[in-house]
């Protein structure tokens, strides 16, 4: 007799005389009703016990929390809230859980408090839910891409670039930091390193990934990435997952249709594949609505905002249009943005990107063509010479959730935009022969993949969407 899930019994209709399933303990009530779930779904199953048949201090065992194998028969409920139910014949306690310091009670706990058990939180229904469609959003990512034909490319943690050319990297070093070696300017001596210069935890695999898509056509990564930015903000984590594909021969319109087509598959997926955990965080999210003030509601649940990007067409709009636009919005001339915008060439805040999509197209909108001041040296450079062919998607709730852009596939035109940020050209000497050798149009984007959960989810909070979030002066477990 196989071992059986608490989602396949649930899913049953019918009685089935031997049944073996293993968990942990959500509840155990008047020494009779187990609640029982093994994270294969949100719901748990209830294992009736007859006490008079099972000894006392057995029974004085199962404990939130505990782990335990029950055998018994699957039988139809009598009780409200399930359709089957076990009638326990066999029960076995696997693992103890002593009630006075088993911290994840059956009650409402906070998500400050739930953070600092991160090893435990799993066990309530938000945090299952959370990482359930956290995975299933990851085998959809990949699903997406190995159907159109991308291969997937394990770019390097390790780094001698920057790729951003913002700075704010972490430092791999085995040099004895009590006693660092000194070159003659008195500046540190990264030849006795082990790399024998300096290296970093990379912040994107964007320009190695760029490589690879100029011999394979379309690849993507998917992996690590790490930003020393000392910000402890609900939207930024020091290690994040990042989704970069880059395709060669592909233009920007090309790159908008990749991203549109990519972004509305990943979230049907999760409609299709996750709905019992989608109706109750979209369910958790109306509750905590009703605790807010009206302003600070969502004007959409969080099903109606998966399905308004999935059964809407995305917008393109040219950034030029879209200050336009936002100059002459009600909000802006009545002053209610918390950032007035004035001029062209404002860099735009998430206030602004909602209000496109939430208030004025109402859809998701794709801007392109970006002043190039704003934007990342490898960048197009348009015939115009102020902007350049990115283009960013908006969503409702959070504003932009995918940056990407053509590729820079001119050589001197690269090479006088490294100058001007004072990016070394032996820096990336290997980034610039893409350029010398069989150089084309080419294209891609990055998707913050913490961002994605956080929007499917619900989530207010980018350390409720990774396991163990890594943040400023945090690096526990």
């Amino acid at each position: 007799m196989n071992s059986r899930t608490v989602a396949d019994l649930l899913s049953q209709d019918i009685t089935i005389p031997e049944v073996d399933i293993k968990g942990w303990v959500r509840t155990f009530r008047a020494n009779r009703f187990i609640a029982l779930n093994d994270g294969s779904t949100l719901q748990n199953i209830q294992c009736v016990v007859d006490f008079e048949n099972f000894d006392e201090a057995l029974l004085k065992k199962v404990n939130t929390g505990a782990a335990i194998h029950v055998k018994g028969e699957l039988v139809e409920s009598l009780g409200k809230g399930q359709n089957v139910e076990i009638q326990v014949k066999t029960l076995e306690v696997l693992g103890e859980s002593d009630p006075e310091t088993y911290p994840i009670q059956p009650k409402k706990h906070s998500l400050e408090f739930l953070r600092e058990q991160a090893h435990l939180r799993t066990r309530t229904s938000t945090f299952s839910a959370v990482m359930r469609l956290r995975s299933a959003l990851s085998f959809a990512i990949h699903k997406y891409f190995n159907e159109n034909g991308f291969y997937y490319m394990h770019t390097p943690i390790i780094t001698g670039s920057d790729a951003e050319g913002a700075g704010e990297m972490f430092k791999v070093t085995n040099l004895d930091l009590n006693n660092v070696p000194k070159n003659e300017k008195g500046q540190t001596d990264y030849t006795k390193d082990f790399f024998g210069k300096e290296t970093n935890l990379t912040v994107s695999g964007q320009l190695e990934a760029e490589t690879y898509a100029m011999s394979l056509g379309k690849v993507y990564t998917f992996g690590p990435t790490f930003r020393a930015e000392n910000s402890n903000t609900s939207r930024h984590l020091a290690e994040f997952w990042m989704i970069e594909p880059e395709v060669a021969f592909m233009d920007l319109p090309g790159n908008m249709d990749l991203a549109e087509d990519f972004m509305k598959y990943v979230l049907q997926y999760v409609l299709e594949h996750n709905g019992e955990d989608l109706e109750f965080l979209d369910k958790r999210q109306q509750d905590e609505d009703k605790r807010k003030p009206q302003a600070e509601r969502n004007p959409m649940t969080l099903i109606e905002k998966l399905k308004f990007v999935t059964e809407n067409n995305f917008k393109r709009v040219s950034y030029t249009e879209a200050i336009d636009i936002l100059r002459n919005s009600k909000p802006n001339k009545k002053k209610k943005f918390n950032y007035i915008i004035e001029d062209w060439g404002t860099d735009l805040q998430s206030e602004h990107e909602r209000y496109l999509v939430e208030k004025h197209f109402k859809c998701p909108v794709i801007l392109f063509d970006y002043p190039a001041n704003i934007k990342a040296f490898y960048m197009r450079l348009n015939d115009d010479g102020k902007t350049v062919r990115a283009m960013d998607i908006l969503f409702p709730g959070i504003g932009e959730i995918v940056g990407g852009a053509q590729r820079e596939e001119r050589l001197e035109v690269l090479k006088q935009k490294m100058a001007a940020i004072d990016i070394p050209e032996e820096d990336l000497w290997w980034y610039l022969d893409l350029r010398k050798f069989g150089t084309a149009v080419h294209s891609g984007f990055g998707l913050g993949f913490e961002r994605l959960v956080m929007f499917v989810t619900g989530m207010t909070n980018i350390r409720d969407v990774i396991p163990y979030p890594r943040t400023p002066q945090n690096a526990e477990f």
